[in-house]
């Protein structure tokens, strides 16, 4: 799992936990709630997006 300083916006990305586990895309929107969590919105090849937070996340190449 990734820190939040290692996901940037327009990198590829793998989600490994949570509701999205198994999906991969391209981080297009970095957020950080009030209460700290980091959100991110992933884009996947077809267009389909969703919101996930970053610490389920890992980049690839």
């Amino acid at each position: 799992m990734a820190d939040d300083t290692t996901i940037k916006d327009c990198a590829r990305c793998e989600v490994v936990a949570g509701t999205h586990a198994g999906k991969a895309g391209t981080v297009q929107d970095t957020r950080t709630s009030r209460t700290g969590a980091v959100t991110i919105t992933v884009v996947q090849d077809d267009g389909t997006r969703f919101k996930t937070l970053a610490k389920n996340v890992r980049p690839t190449r």
